[in-house]
């Protein structure tokens, strides 16, 4: 049973031997110093990093803040559109029973073609003044979306250009 032990001893000590160059390696590794230079390098690029990551951050804010802006502003645009043709449709009903007050008026047939006709040419003029001005509106409407999506846009992405 010594034979064994002693066999056994001398494979151990041959296995270290044969790993002693990695236990070597790994013993002065782990004491092994990181150059100064390339500390500096890795904070500097932690820090770049660090800056980017706040720079995204910070557009992506300013293009919720736009979307958002852009958002309440269509909303709001057709909050009014609405109120206007609501208004419309009101003022074109009492328009149209004034009309009718109008007619009921009338003593003779030549009267009440009097009174339709000028209710005709009146509803006539006020559909061309609505649609002049609802051409002129949307065609500002237009014009200043396009410039405040232009503004928006230039703002949010001008840092990163």
């Amino acid at each position: 049973m010594t034979d064994t032990h002693q066999t056994n001893d001398a494979a151990f000590d041959q296995v270290k031997q044969a790993f002693a160059p990695v236990s070597d390696a790994f013993k002065n590794f782990q004491n092994l110093e990181v150059p100064e230079a390339t500390r500096d390098f890795v904070k500097r690029a932690a820090g770049t990093a660090k800056e980017k990551a706040a720079d995204l951050h910070a557009g992506s804010e300013k293009l919720t803040a736009t979307l958002e802006e852009a958002v309440a502003n269509s909303v709001s645009e057709a909050a009014r559109i609405s109120r206007n043709i609501q208004q419309a449709i009101h003022h074109d009903a009492q328009a149209f029973f004034t009309g009718i007050d109008k007619l009921a008026s009338a003593k003779s047939i030549n009267e009440a073609v009097q009174i339709q006709s000028d209710l005709v040419r009146s509803h006539g003029e006020v559909l061309v003044a609505r649609a002049k001005s609802a051409t002129e509106y949307f065609s500002r409407l237009a014009a200043d979306s396009a410039k405040s999506a232009q503004d928006n846009l230039s703002k949010t992405f001008s840092k990163s250009a």
